[in-house]
């Protein structure tokens, strides 16, 4: 019987790749998405592992419908939950003076509040599974420490606050054998990253898995690199 993901926002970069690569490793993968119809090379996955990667639609910022996914799922325990979706929000046009208050709340419901309600939702199939396992990909930008170039506000605060809530869950949901990663990819290449970005989407998961693969209670509520880096919050 193989080890059974569940990824967010796999319809392209990190989470397409994802994908792949843990199908191509055998593993079944419930690949989430809003819009599943319109995700043509996610289907072109789903369509070459057929038995292995199946497509469901999910808006992580409409928390009945995460609520509506977890109860269709009850049945299936789930290894891994990586929550992958994300928003970046800023821009040259909405920087301090003219923040765009209403985008921000956006950025905050997918990149904070999301991954919390994931893990609530789903606590009872990871519970069932074998790994245990909640990964959450984070950015150093939602380090304060790290913090040099100011910007970039909305991206950043949900990042930050994403990180503070992560390490709460590590702690509360030790004692219950389940395990939290915070992890930033790097700088990908991807939609969001640009292309001027140093890191290709193979590289940055393959390392991700790597990490994954590696991880231990112990390791919970880690904030680490692709690379199994620590990185500073």
């Amino acid at each position: 019987m193989s080890n059974t993901v569940l990824i967010t926002g796999a319809n392209r970069g990190l989470g397409l790749e994802m994908t792949q690569q843990y199908a191509q490793a055998g593993w079944t993968v419930i690949a989430c998405c809003r819009n599943p119809d319109s995700a043509s090379q996610l289907a072109s996955l789903a369509h070459i592992f057929r038995e292995r990667v199946f497509l469901r639609s999910l808006d992580v910022t409409d928390f009945n419908a995460i609520d509506r996914l977890s109860g269709e799922l009850s049945a299936q325990p789930i290894d891994i939950l990586i929550n992958n979706a994300g928003v970046y929000g800023d821009g040259k046009s909405n920087g301090f003076g003219q923040m765009d208050y209403s985008l921000w709340h956006t950025v905050l419901a997918v990149n904070t509040l999301a991954p919390v309600k994931m893990a609530e939702a789903f606590l009872p199939q990871l519970q069932s599974g074998s790994r245990k396992l909640i990964v959450t990909l984070t950015s150093l930008m939602g380090s304060i420490a790290d913090n040099r170039g100011g910007g970039s506000i909305m991206y950043r605060s949900s990042k930050a606050g994403l990180n503070a809530a992560l390490r709460s869950l590590a702690i509360d949901l030790k004692p219950r054998g389940i395990g939290i990663l915070i992890l930033h990819p790097g700088w990908v290449k991807t939609d969001m990253g640009g292309a001027n970005a140093p890191t290709l989407p193979q590289q940055s998961v393959a390392g991700l898995r790597q990490v994954i693969d590696g991880f231990r209670l112990e390791h919970s509520g880690q904030f680490l690199d692709f690379q199994g880096k620590e990185l500073p919050w």
